[in-house]
């Protein structure tokens, strides 16, 4: 008991400590739970404080017995009484309430009964006031899972105040991703919303990593972490950029499959995040979004197909491709070819499309006859030049060997379909969707001007592919131009072959100068030979190699150097030589991949052979053939070797190269 005295404050009854103490330390629970409810009564009133505790021994004394207690009662007054000392006590017991042993023994209560709880919380929040306990709350293991399971909890004066203490924590970020870890996620919504960079990269990239049960997510979802990361994706460093994106796939995908009002942005988000290629990061959002794609309404549908279809696109997609292939992609979208809705039917043709790129073999084992009618109908029908550019590039992309393929849609009276559309389309100004087009229907022609059937190339010729393919040379894309200088050539191989059918065996009257030939030495018509230099094709062929973007070189060069065959080599050089292809040759040797290099060194070599262009281009060649044979492909130089010699700058016998 307290013993009374004349001294003291206010002249009341003096405190004797040391009884305190003596009680503390050794009385049973029911005495300790007594002298804590006398300690805190006096406390309370302001008749204990630092000048009766001078040697601070009764905040040690109650903390070691708080660590010890073996009933609740006694555990909830000891902290009853702790927190009212906390209000008067000096800095040095201050300090002992504020360490990890102490707070330890506190944090402990929280799992306990509600009544203990709530005085261990009440503590707590007090104690928080002292600017190195918050931090340390946040070590002790547990402490912020079982401050989170009580805010989550049903009685009110536990809840408040547990969410004012995680409040009060989350000054601190480490605390804000346990809680997160323990299923609470606003503070770390704050964080994404109001944070520093460096806080909203750190919080987004621990989204990233967690294990997020679909509880979880919804929770995320459902207290706004959407938005604020999407903002990250859109407007943020590369840093912030990727710590966004793998949560923000992680919340679509929950939202899209548990919570029914956010479906609909979720996937319109989806779509496009989809447009930017650090998607690929994420290997299995493809097969994701193919799996909710039939458990979908038309809307999110058309989201998560316009999303694959980015996401198929992007240039170093191959393997997500494979992926998506692998996972029944091409199967999944087929009936879609019949779809009443325009919109998801485009979205899906457009995204069989890209999955055809790199399989096209692979996709003609899918790919039936009823489906090629579809398409030949798509094409033949008015409908949306947006539908017909998706069956045309589909159709593009399928293997021009495949010659069941082909007889189908030749019966189908397809290729006069295409070469109208082409006619139609490349006289008007060129849009992004008529461009694709036109690659599409240039790709097509490629089927039906294959070297190894000399009747169907009569066939296209016939229906006026030539002049539409020259003029793609000039007025199309590069890729465009390139399929195009393709179908050229494959014409153009089989021309000496149809000049020796044509040669007649006398000539009563002398040969034509308008359809007598210099390069082939007969007479040449487009539709009897396919002649290139009859179709106009020589020059527009070469400004391809004069111009910057390099995607077409192979295909323009396999197109001259039919020209360039062993029986019409020296006039074909000729005529190349006339339309200033000899420096556009050069060019191509001197910047042009391996492949294109070697394909111009070996036409120089011919075009060298001849005197006259050594004189012209003999002095202009040599610098940078010599650079080449030194310090380019080892490949490349035999055939240099031979340019030197006939430059006189090489013995011909040198086994230098």
């Amino acid at each position: 008991m307290p013993r009374t005295g004349g001294g003291g404050r206010g002249g009341g009854v003096a405190v004797d400590v040391e009884d305190f103490l003596v009680r503390v330390k050794n009385g049973d629970d029911a005495e300790l739970a007594e002298v804590a409810r006398e300690v805190a009564a006096l406390a309370e009133q302001g008749r204990l404080g630092e000048d009766d505790d001078e040697d601070g021994v009764l905040v040690p004394a109650l903390l070691a017995r708080l660590a010890g207690a073996g009933t609740a009662e006694a555990r909830v007054r000891v902290m009853a009484a702790l927190r009212r000392l906390a209000r008067c006590v000096g800095c040095e017991s201050k300090e002992r309430l504020a360490s990890i042993e102490s707070l330890s023994s506190i944090v402990r209560s929280l799992s306990r009964d509600v009544d203990e709880a709530r005085e261990a919380i009440a503590l707590l929040l007090d104690l928080s006031d002292i600017p190195q306990v918050r931090p340390r709350i946040g070590r002790i293991k547990g402490s912020i899972v079982m401050l989170v399971t009580l805010r989550n909890a049903n009685e009110p004066d536990t809840h408040d105040d547990a969410e004012k203490l995680l409040h009060m924590l989350s000054s601190n970020p480490q605390n804000v991703l346990l809680m997160a870890e323990a299923g609470y996620f606003r503070p770390l919504i704050n964080y994404l919303k109001e944070g520093s960079d460096m806080n909203k990269i750190l919080m987004a990239t621990a989204i990233s990593k967690m294990f997020l049960s679909e509880q979880m997510k919804s929770s995320l979802g459902e207290d706004g972490a959407v938005e604020p990361l999407v903002e990250m994706f859109k407007s943020g460093n590369l840093e912030a950029k990727h710590s966004a994106l793998g949560p923000l796939l992680q919340l679509l995908f929950s939202v899209t499959s548990v919570l029914m009002t956010l479906r609909e942005p979720a996937s319109a988000i989806l779509a496009a995040i989809a447009q930017s290629d650090r998607i690929l990061l994420h290997k299995d959002v493809a097969p994701q979004m193919l799996s909710l794609l039939n458990l979908s309404s038309p809307v999110i549908q058309l989201h998560l197909l316009r999303a694959l279809n980015s996401i198929s696109g992007h240039t170093n997609a191959k393997r997500a491709r494979a992926k998506i292939r692998k996972n029944g992609g091409v199967q999944l979208l087929l009936p879609f070819l019949t779809e009443k809705n325009v919109d998801i039917k485009i979205a899906a043709m457009n995204f069989i499309f890209n999955l055809s790129k790199d399989a096209s073999q692979e996709l003609t084992e899918q790919i039936r006859d009823t489906h090629l009618k579809i398409f030949v109908k798509i094409i033949s029908s008015t409908t949306s030049g947006n539908e017909k550019t998706a069956a045309i590039g589909i159709l593009s992309n399928l293997p021009v060997t495949d010659n069941k393929i082909t007889e189908f849609l030749t019966e189908a009276n397809l290729l006069p379909l295409l070469i109208s559309l082409l006619e139609t389309n490349i006289t008007t100004s060129l849009t992004p969707q008529r461009t694709s087009l036109l690659e599409g229907i240039a790709g097509v022609l490629i089927r039906f001007t294959v070297p190894w059937d000399k009747k169907l190339q009569s066939l296209a010729v016939g229906h006026g592919v030539v002049p539409c393919l020259v003029k793609l040379l000039s007025e199309g894309s590069i890729k465009a131009k390139s399929k195009a200088a393709t179908s050229l050539a494959q014409l153009s191989q089989n021309s000496v072959a149809l000049r020796k059918t044509k040669l007649p065996r006398w000539l009563c009257v002398a040969p034509s100068a308008e359809t007598y030939c210099f390069v082939h030495n007969c007479q040449c018509t487009v539709k009897s030979t396919f002649c290139l230099v009859k179709a106009g094709a020589i020059s527009p062929l070469i400004q391809i190699l004069e111009d910057d973007d390099r995607e077409a070189d192979g295909a323009v060069l396999e197109a001259l150097a039919t020209l360039m065959q062993d029986e019409i080599w020296e006039n074909g050089s000729k005529v190349i030589e006339k339309a200033s292809g000899v420096h556009a040759l050069l060019r191509i040797a001197e910047a042009g991949n391996s492949t294109s290099q070697e394909k111009a060194i070996w036409m120089l070599e011919r075009i060298f052979r001849l005197e006259a262009h050594r004189e012209h281009y003999g002095e202009i060649a040599q610098a940078l053939l010599i650079d080449l044979a030194q310090k380019g492909d080892p490949v490349l130089k035999p055939m240099i070797g031979k340019i030197l010699a006939h430059l006189e700058l090489l013995q011909t016998q040198s086994s230098y190269f």
